[in-house]
């Protein structure tokens, strides 16, 4: 299955914007012949605007936004992963992810479980223990949202629930490249799985993003990967050559489970 992602600098506040390139970007990934496309995180907003701003931009996972993003996924017969506040009913906002399938079907929605830092606790409620595993090509999908992929019992919890591929929208900004440069590389390899890290580049306010972008592959490989600035990355995932990983690292088969039993409440 190929796969892209699109490194952006973000458009803060201009959700028909975000849309429009959100088209043009989908359309570009089909002819490349992807079959799904990530997004960062926060993508239809932009991610550094304030809590009101949140909250005023902020829509039902069924709302406009999910409706036009249902009509260019169909349009150009690609999944769109992307990142925006998702209202709830009962009236909170959430740090969100949603997959909309090449039918325009909404397949999925995800909301970030682990908020980073003022910024995130000041516009966002925390999700929940819903961490759901989505079939798409015969592949199996799950989700986390940057900062939830720096808590190692989170990429393991989905490997276990038998994940091939994590796809992370994020924002990560300087100074911790090094999230994007190491850290999911890690995650990749010691879950034996792909993972997809879709970041922003440039600047949003005062916060200055890293970019570097990536696609890994089990073996730990950056078989896609973004410089600094505004790219469309695609891979090709094999499933052979995962299974030829998982048979050389064999974590799953050698792990002592009974050893970790009170890591959770520690």
């Amino acid at each position: 299955m190929r796969v892209a992602l699109f490194q952006c600098v973000p458009l803060p506040l201009d959700v028909s914007a975000n849309l429009r390139r959100l088209e043009k970007q989908t359309v570009e990934a089909a002819a490349q012949g992807a079959a799904l496309l990530v997004c960062p995180e926060m993508f239809l907003t932009g991610y550094n605007i304030g809590a009101q701003a949140a909250r005023d931009l902020a829509q039902a996972c069924d709302g406009p936004a999910a409706v036009r993003i249902a009509e260019i996924a169909r349009a150009a017969g690609v999944a769109i992963l992307y990142g925006y506040p998702e209202l709830s009913s009962d009236g909170q906002v959430y740090n969100a992810v949603q997959l909309i399938d090449a039918h325009g079907v909404r397949l999925c929605n995800y909301r970030k479980t682990h908020l980073y830092g003022a910024l995130d606790n000041a516009m966002f409620s925390a999700g929940d223990e819903h961490f759901p595993v989505v079939e798409f090509e015969g592949w199996k999908l799950g989700f986390l949202i940057c900062y939830d992929v720096e808590f190692p019992e989170n990429t393991r919890r989905l490997a276990l629930a038998g994940v091939d591929l994590i796809l992370v929208p994020t924002a990560n900004m300087a100074p911790y490249d090094f999230v994007a440069e190491v850290t999911v590389r890690a995650r990749a390899f010691e879950n034996q799985c792909y993972l997809v890290y879709a970041n922003y580049c440039g600047s949003e306010g005062e916060i200055h993003y890293c970019g570097l972008s990536s696609i890994c592959a089990p073996d730990g490989r950056q078989i896609g990967l973004a410089g600094q600035d505004e790219a469309l990355v695609i891979a090709e995932l094999d499933r052979e050559s995962m299974g030829e990983s998982k048979a050389i690292n064999t974590y799953f088969k050698d792990r002592r489970p009974g050893f970790y039993k009170g890591l959770g409440n520690s």
